[in-house]
């Protein structure tokens, strides 16, 4: 790696992903080196104490090696205050520290920290981005470091299985390499009796697919988010009521484009998401989107008790006469 900076900080929003990232970057500023001499943490998952503490052991000169490697995890769990040493502290960072700042799953990024970092060292970002094109360039780039090579067949499997967790993505390379050797070439049926638990999903391929008619494909994008996303079905339900009340507010409002549709819904920025609203509207028609809401009315009373439905059972139903409501699963009946 390029020589070391004085602060590193680790953001994202999977901790799998954010982990793995942390011990990268720690494993690469110690080198060779011997990580009990070079590493010390602070946080929850590091020994007990402050940041006053992490401030005063980043102060402190190396002892029988090189630099000091600073681990000060969950830092979007402190207040301003107790924020306050790890400011201080760089300002005038040691040349021979480095310290590592990870975020939490809670929390707000303090804007001081972060303007902080920016200027004395780097902000490492773990997300992957949503967009396809950019999602599929991340994994290709994970897959190409990877000791097993995976075809196409494969490649597409892994991204449509594992969803939103790719987190997952490393420990089932790790997998395949401890199954199939170094430099072994995979295809889809090879990599399949490896793959687990179908990974969660973004709301948008439920919606996306209720919307085109596709059954099979809203139940399974449902499945999905209650299963690995352990989305509650009340969740589902603000979901797709979400979605749908959209549809009820440009209904008969005569927009006559996405950006009249946007302005409408309030949207401000990319107008993409009224233009589907919009073209949803006018694919179901005034009495399609009656009938989502009424259908979404009924769900909601059947999980609360109305019917001894299992809630499961409820939200299947709900998903599958939702995406029969427009022409399109009209003609999927005939």
């Amino acid at each position: 790696m390029t020589a070391p900076l004085p602060v590193y900080l680790v953001k994202g929003e999977d901790p799998t992903l954010r982990s793995q990232a942390v011990s990268k970057l720690v494993h690469e500023l110690v080198g060779d080196a011997d990580l009990s001499l070079m590493v010390e943490e602070f946080g929850p998952d590091g020994d007990a104490g402050d940041t006053a503490s992490a401030a005063d052991a980043a102060q402190t000169p190396p002892f029988l090696a090189e630099r000091r490697v600073i681990v000060v995890r969950d830092v979007t769990t402190y207040s301003s205050d107790a924020l306050q040493p790890l400011l201080d502290y760089l300002s005038d960072p040691l040349p021979t520290t480095s310290m590592v700042l990870v975020t939490a799953d809670k929390g707000r990024l303090s804007t001081k920290l972060s303007a902080m970092v920016k200027q004395v060292g780097h902000i490492l970002t773990t997300d992957v981005p949503q967009q396809s094109k950019g999602r599929s360039a991340w994994i290709s780039e994970q897959l190409h470091r990877s000791p097993v090579k995976l075809d196409g067949t494969a490649t597409t499997l892994i991204d449509a299985h594992l969803g939103d967790d790719l987190g997952r993505l490393s420990s089932l390379l790790a997998t395949l390499v401890a199954c199939f050797g170094e430099g072994a070439r995979l295809g889809g049926n090879d990599i399949a009796p490896f793959l687990g638990e179908a990974g969660n999903v973004p709301p948008w391929e439920l919606t996306d697919a209720i919307d085109r008619g596709d059954t099979p494909g809203a139940l399974n994008a449902l499945s999905r988010m209650m299963g690995a996303g352990e989305r509650h079905p009340l969740q589902m339900m603000a979901v797709l009521h979400g979605h749908y009340a959209k549809m009820l507010r440009l209904d008969g409002a005569n927009v006559v484009d996405e950006a009249a549709a946007a302005d409408v819904l309030g949207m401000k920025g990319s107008t993409f998401p009224a233009k589907k609203a919009l073209t949803q509207t006018r694919r179901l028609g005034h009495g399609g989107v009656v009938e989502a809401i009424r259908l979404l009315s009924e769900a909601d009373l059947d999980l609360r008790g109305v019917k001894g439905w299992p809630e499961e059972l409820v939200m299947e139903v709900l998903v599958a006469r939702l995406s029969r409501l427009g022409p399109r699963g009209g003609a999927a009946r005939r």
